[in-house]
């Protein structure tokens, strides 16, 4: 049972490309610097946790997510910096692991990294790998990342990649890396990161989020039937957390008025290479009272997220703040509201009986 005092709230960006004031898209490299610019606000209002994920398309401008944490930990002080997703089927897991290690040292022990297979698959033929291997990419890659974490000599084989017989370095200061395994639905997904003993971060961008709730009792079941057996049935139970999308303004519903252009744009762009419909403003205010986007008040929001928290036994929630073309203006308003408004409010929330 997640310690409801203790649970951790973050914010996670894709770099999404948005607009200036007169409704241009800005170039990648300013996109950059305002993202390191939200990262720095973040810290200074007392957010947890700050994550970036790895895009390799022309609407998203985060394609190398350790090199902007390094940015954002040269200026900030407590918050913990980590990946959204780095998609580990198409990157080698020793790399994954160095780069970390190398943000952790940097950033003083702040560094986290959350590995995925990526919902996007734009880095497989980039980077030379067989769709057809989507799977046993991802298996593969993380069991050899699994065995990287123990940080001592690895002697692995598989068929993806060469095999390995060495150490990593640079070293961690704690002994291994800071790791969540992301999962968007997937009840193998869910059982393999209870296998590696990973925390679990579920991806809820659609629909109710407690009816992730089954999938939450099933990593708890995996973790303790798959638990080595020096650890015995009552194996400590490892964090679950919840990235799901949203933004903050001061009333609901200028916040949903501001919201849906850019939340239309974004999703009806993905929505046309993957077949669905276009989005309709009566299924967005409906996702905004009934299901996983958190937009409006403060204490609109602060709610939501309670519940949430509630009905998954969440340790960590990350609100997704970059919504498409949204204005870099509006998004730093949004993080702003988030930190000194809506954080302390689900803390009261959470607290009460």
């Amino acid at each position: 049972m997640t310690d409801l005092s203790t649970v951790k709230f973050g914010l996670d960006t894709f770099g999404d490309v948005t607009w200036d004031a007169a409704g241009r898209p800005l170039p990648h490299a300013q996109v950059l610097r305002n993202v390191v610019e939200e990262g720095v606000l973040a810290d200074r209002v007392g957010i947890d946790a700050f994550s970036v994920g790895e895009h390799h398309r022309s609407d998203f401008a985060i394609s190398a997510p350790e090199v902007v944490l390094a940015a954002i930990a040269s200026r900030t002080e407590r918050i913990i910096l980590g990946t959204a997703v780095t998609v580990l089927s198409s990157d080698d897991p020793v790399r994954v692991y160095e780069k970390t290690a190398t943000l952790d040292a940097l950033s003083g022990g702040r560094a986290e990294v959350t590995l995925g297979r990526g919902s996007f698959t734009e880095s497989f033929p980039l980077f030379g790998f067989d769709l057809a291997d989507y799977e046993s990419l991802f298996s593969e890659k993380l069991d050899l990342f699994a065995q990287l974490r123990s940080e001592g000599h690895v002697a692995w084989r598989g068929s993806v990649r060469g095999p390995l017989d060495a150490e990593v370095y640079p070293k961690t200061e704690r002994g291994s890396v800071n790791a969540w395994v992301g999962v968007g639905g997937s009840p193998e997904s869910v059982v393999r990161a209870a296998r590696y003993r990973f925390p679990l971060m579920l991806a809820i961008i659609g629909g109710d989020a407690a009816r992730f709730a089954p999938y939450v009792d099933l990593y708890h079941r995996a973790l303790s039937e798959l638990a080595p057996e020096s650890q015995g049935p009552e194996a400590e139970l490892l964090p679950v957390g919840v990235h799901s999308p949203g933004f903050v303004w001061d009333d609901d519903a200028e916040a949903a008025d501001l919201l849906f252009p850019h939340f239309k744009a974004n999703r009806d762009r993905i929505g046309a290479e993957r077949g669905w419909p276009p989005a309709t403003r009566r299924e967005y205010d409906n996702e905004i009272v009934e299901g996983s986007l958190y937009a409006g008040s403060p204490e609109t929001v602060a709610r939501k997220i309670a519940r949430t928290v509630r009905a998954l036994g969440a340790a960590r929630f990350d609100l997704k703040y970059s919504n498409g073309t949204m204005p870099h203006e509006q998004l730093m308003r949004s993080i702003e509201l988030y930190g000194t408004k809506v954080i302390p409010r689900v803390r009261e929330l959470l607290t009460e009986s």
